[in-house]
């Protein structure tokens, strides 16, 4: 009983430190979303309103509806900044998922208790250093955070919590169609180890709300309960080729030539020894792959941030690679010293990675300061003008990276703002035109009825551009 309760312990003061933290990277960022997250955001508020409509982009994904519906009952921009707070707590707990499941399984039999401590620095630092993994945060975006629920559910599933790494990989599986399989295979293994009714009554109920979540909302709420296969079809992202090295590219890309040669060598390790729980982790992380490769090959866009799960849990294999290493002990002693050369040496590889990983990082803050000027000048030009004003004065009309940004503040479904300037002007209809410029924008009422041209020239304005 008091190992339980420290362990509750630790994990509330965990939780707490990461969602300190995470506030505190909101605040002293000033990062602001990106294009997807507004459209969740938008979602949001729109059922709110029974007025939900997903046949626009983003394409639909239940994950981050289940955060931004509760917490559209604030005002608009305490709903904006509790979703960043959580994408970044989102993304922060996926080092600390790494770090528990490399210190558990690189923890020797017997001695070396900071072992399992190297490897876990390694796997928790590793998976929030992979590639992009900064600029993600800083725009809110869910893709962290699927991953940090797949790394939660291997901890779950390690510690004997079967029934919760279920759960949780169900939540991950309402954000990346990826995990559907992973959610059935597991639910099917828990299956065959529950045989009471209670306990299969809810495998059965928590595998429903996959298909209920992604096809049964579009069903009310589009034109077709596949939408979101449908628009993420003909993306500007596809890979023109071989989809294979394609796929195998992107997911390389994701995390260094270091880490990648520790993680080929512990699973070479893992098969000699017939380890398997890194074999297990190894099958399932190629299984991802693969299911991406014919994801590429249906026509979707697989693009980088799709193969973070496979990546994070490479590095974490790098890390348990690392432990075993450490924790041999041959006959000879000086062969025991020789085993911390290499782990030095990808430590010291890892240096210039993590550099690197220091200046996008900046580079990404100083855009982040550009978006939140803009969006602040956006909302105040908006309430100046009035939300109802504009929508009763024309389309409102931006360039596409603004498009969902747009409807949000404004309070219209994403499809119902209009993302090609020019066509919209050609077409003759009345339309506010939104131009973003510099740091502010310049707002022009279009071809206005003429019973409305009196009311709406005053939509005719601009905002500071310094």
């Amino acid at each position: 009983m008091f190992k339980h309760n420290r362990t509750l312990l630790w994990g509330f003061a965990t939780a707490a430190v990461v969602l300190g933290v995470s506030a505190a990277c909101v605040a002293l960022s000033d990062m602001r979303p990106a294009y997807d997250a507004y459209g969740w955001l938008d979602w949001g508020r729109q059922l709110l309103h029974w007025n939900l409509n997903t046949n626009g982009a983003p394409s639909w994904k239940p994950l981050p509806f289940l955060f931004t519906v509760p917490y559209a009952l604030a005002s608009q921009h305490i709903q904006m900044w509790l979703w960043m707070v959580t994408a970044v707590a989102g993304t922060l707990a996926g080092g600390v998922f790494a770090a528990r499941i490399a210190f558990r399984l690189a923890t020797p039999e017997s001695g070396g208790r900071w072992i399992p401590i190297v490897a876990a620095a390694i796997a928790g630092f590793g998976v929030l250093g992979i590639d992009n993994y900064p600029q993600l945060v800083l725009i809110a975006n869910s893709d962290p955070m699927i991953a940090t629920l797949c790394l939660a559910s291997i901890d779950a599933h390690l510690s004997s919590h079967r029934r919760l790494a279920l759960g949780l990989l169900v939540l991950a599986a309402l954000g990346r169609p990826e995990v559907w399989a992973f959610a059935a295979g597991y639910g099917i293994y828990l299956w065959r180890v529950r045989t009471d009714a209670p306990s299969r009554v809810a495998i059965l109920a928590l595998l429903f709300v996959i298909p209920l979540m992604w096809f049964g909302i579009p069903a009310l709420t589009a034109k077709s309960w596949f939408i979101s296969g449908d628009l993420a079809l003909n993306s500007p992202n596809l890979i023109h080729g071989n989809k294979i090295i394609g796929v195998l590219n992107r997911l390389l890309g994701l995390y260094s030539l270091p880490m990648q040669l520790a993680a080929g060598l512990s699973m070479l390790l893992a098969l000699i020894r017939r380890d398997r729980p890194v074999l297990v982790l190894t099958a399932l992380a190629w299984a991802w792959v693969v299911i991406e490769i014919v994801f590429a090959y249906h026509g979707w866009s697989a693009v980088p941030r799709y193969l973070i799960e496979p990546a994070a849990v490479m590095i974490v294999i790098a890390a348990v690679g690392v432990g075993r290493v450490l924790a041999m002990r041959p006959s000879i002693r000086w062969l025991q010293a020789a085993a911390v050369v290499p782990v030095i040496a990808l430590v010291v590889a890892l240096v210039p990675f993590a550099q690197a990983r220091v200046r996008s990082t900046r580079d990404e803050l100083v855009v982040d300061k550009k978006d939140a000027k803009l969006q602040r000048r956006l909302d105040a030009v908006i309430k100046r003008l009035g939300a109802r004003n504009i929508r009763e004065c024309g389309q409102p009309v931006t360039f596409v990276g603004f498009q969902s940004e747009l409807a949000w503040e404004i309070g219209m479904n994403v499809g119902y703002v209009g993302y090609k300037p020019g066509k919209s002007i050609s077409k003759g209809l009345p339309i506010v035109y939104f131009k973003p410029h510099g740091y502010g924008w310049q707002v022009r009422p279009i071809h206005i009825l003429a019973s409305d041209r009196a009311r709406c020239a005053g939509l005719r304005t601009e905002t500071s551009f310094s």
